[in-house]
């Protein structure tokens, strides 16, 4: 009898050990809790502006790469000169190319289009430049636009990418980063520009 009583309480130390190793096991990972964050950023490394002259045969580009992030080596631009007194559409391609293949982050930014907004702040160049996308509220998103270029110059063009700007403040829908708030993704400083 007391063989078996034994054998019983060994067995139930026993459960009771696995069931300590395997409990912590099963816990739900929470934010903040050593777990995943909830809405994980990407990595942005790669910035591409395509344009196309309206009512004409156009096709430039400007690149902005930076492979190995903030704070390694500086970044690489690429920037065609644009034709004086033009109009351009532009898209934008956003890309993290740390990875392999290269994973396209243009068309989360679209599908999340509401919590995402491109500013684009000319310096030196006569540029302006008008919103030619949508989010699902009828608020810029910026993937898209219409560029149109003055006279002969050279400046920079700063374009930043935020993340839960507040859309609805005054002058953020026209493209005034000053009142946007929210949280900067990736802002690419695009230098020298030519306009010529």
């Amino acid at each position: 009898m007391r063989t078996t009583f034994d054998a019983a309480l060994r067995g139930l130390a026993f459960l009771l050990l696995l069931l300590t190793f395997i409990l912590p096991g099963c816990k739900k990972d929470e934010p903040g809790a050593g777990g995943p964050p909830a809405n994980e950023e990407e990595l942005i490394t790669t910035v591409r502006l395509h344009f196309h002259s309206v009512g004409g045969t156009e096709h430039k580009h400007w690149t902005y790469r930076d492979i190995d992030g903030p704070g390694g080596n500086d970044p690489v631009l690429e920037v065609d000169t644009l034709s004086a007194d033009s109009v351009y559409h532009v898209e934008i391609d956003v890309l993290d190319e740390s990875a392999s293949p290269a994973d396209t982050i243009t068309h989360e930014i679209e599908d999340e289009g509401a919590e995402h907004q491109f500013f684009f702040e000319p310096t030196g160049v006569n540029i302006s430049v008008a919103y030619d996308d949508a989010d699902v509220n009828g608020r810029p998103i910026g993937l898209r636009s219409i560029w149109t270029v003055g006279a002969s110059n050279t400046g920079s063009m700063l374009i930043t990418l935020r993340h839960e700007p507040d859309k609805a403040a005054p002058g953020v829908s026209n493209g005034d980063i000053s009142n946007a708030g929210g949280e900067t993704d990736i802002a690419p400083d695009f230098t020298p520009v030519v306009v010529d």
